[in-house]
C-alpha cells in the first residue's frame, strides 16, 4: 500500500489487528443476517451480564456464546446418543460398521499395522497435548497475546467434556479384541476421542494459525495439512480396529460442531470489542456505551483481551 510502514501492517506480532483478519475477511464484519441477529442477542445480555460480573462486554460475550453454544452441541452429543441406541437395537448398524471393519482388517500388514500405530500415538493424551501446547505458546509469545492461550483452553475443556458424556452416556462396546491391533484399548468406544480431540484442537490451532495470515497459499497449505491429519486420525482408528465408523463419523461431527462454536464465540469479541461494534459497512449492531472502568474492567483507550 503506498505509503505504508512495515508498522501499519496489523499483522504483525503484537498489533490486535492481526487477530481480526484472515486474508481480506474482517472477522467482525457479519454478511448476513443470521449472523447480525445473533451478535444483537448476545451484545443485549453481555452488557447486562458484564456490568454485573464486572467483565467487558466482549469477553463476556464470548464466554456466553461458547456456554450457549456448548449446550447445543452437547445436546446433539446426547441425541446421537439416543439415535445410536435406537439404530442399533435394530441392527442397523451392523451393514456400515462391519463391513468396513472387515476391508480394514483385509488391508493390514506387520508394517502398515506398525506405521498406524505410530501415528494413531499422535492424537493420545500425551503427544497431543505437548504439540498442540507447543503451537498455543508460540503464538502468544509471538503475537504478545493471550487469545491462542484463552480460545485453545476453552475449546479443549469442551473437548474433553464432550468425549467423556458421550462414552459414559452410550458406553458402546469396542469391535472385538480379535480383530484389533494392540494395544487395545478398554475405554467406550462413542465418540471416538482421538478423533474428536483431534479435529477440535488441531482445527483450533489452524485458526489461530490463519488468523493475520495474507497469502493465499500458506492458508491453503494450513486448511489441507489439518483436514489431512484429522481425516487420517479418524480412518487410523477404523484400520486398527480400535472404533466402529460411526464412532469415528460422530467424532468428527462433534468436533466440528464445538470448533465452529468457539470461533464464532472470538468473532462476537472481536466485534464486540470495537468501539462501535459494526456488523457489516452499513448495518451496526448498535453504538456501545462509553467504556468505564467499573462496567466494562477497562479503560477508554485500552484494549481488551
Amino acid at each position: 500500500m503506498p505509503g505504508s510502514t512495515p508498522s501499519d501492517d496489523p499483522t504483525r506480532k503484537g498489533r490486535p489487528g492481526g487477530e481480526e483478519r484472515i486474508g481480506g475477511r474482517d472477522l467482525g464484519q457479519w454478511p448476513t443476517e443470521s449472523g447480525r441477529r445473533l451478535v444483537r442477542s448476545v451484545d443485549r445480555v453481555a452488557s447486562v451480564l458484564g456490568h454485573a460480573l464486572r467483565w467487558s462486554r466482549a469477553n463476556t460475550g464470548l464466554v456466553v456464546t461458547v456456554v450457549v453454544g456448548g449446550l447445543v452441541v452437547l445436546a446433539l452429543d446426547l441425541f446421537a446418543a439416543e439415535v445410536y441406541d435406537a439404530v442399533s437395537e435394530g441392527e442397523g448398524l451392523q451393514t456400515l460398521d462391519r463391513p468396513v471393519l472387515d476391508a480394514a482388517v483385509s488391508l493390514r500388514s506387520p508394517a502398515r499395522d506398525a506405521a498406524m500405530t505410530a501415528f494413531t500415538d499422535l492424537g493420545g493424551a500425551l503427544w497431543m497435548t505437548l504439540g498442540i501446547l507447543l503451537v498455543t505458546v508460540v503464538l502468544a509469545v509471538w503475537r504478545r497475546s493471550w487469545t491462542p492461550v484463552v480460545l485453545m483452553v476453552i475449546a479443549a475443556a469442551g473437548s474433553v467434556l464432550m468425549t467423556v458424556a458421550g462414552k459414559d452416556l452410550v458406553g458402546r462396546a469396542r469391535p472385538p479384541a480379535t480383530l484389533a491391533v494392540p494395544p487395545l484399548e478398554t475405554s467406550p468406544a462413542f465418540p471416538s476421542g482421538h478423533t474428536l480431540n483431534a479435529t477440535v484442537l488441531v482445527g483450533m490451532a489452524a485458526y489461530l494459525l490463519l488468523l493475520g495470515v495474507g497469502r493465499v497459499w500458506v492458508r491453503v497449505l494450513v486448511v489441507a495439512a489439518a483436514g489431512g491429519f484429522v481425516l487420517a486420525m479418524g480412518l487410523s482408528r477404523v484400520y486398527l480396529g480400535h472404533h466402529w465408523l460411526t464412532d469415528v463419523v460422530a467424532g468428527w461431527l462433534l468436533g466440528l460442531g464445538w470448533l465452529a462454536t468457539v470461533v464464532t464465540g472470538h468473532r462476537v469479541q472481536i466485534t464486540l470489542r470495537r468501539p462501535v461494534p459494526v456488523v457489516t459497512a452499513d448495518q451496526p449492531v448498535r453504538a456501545a456505551r462509553p467504556a468505564s472502568s467499573r462496567a466494562t474492567g477497562t479503560r477508554n483507550g485500552e484494549q481488551e483481551t
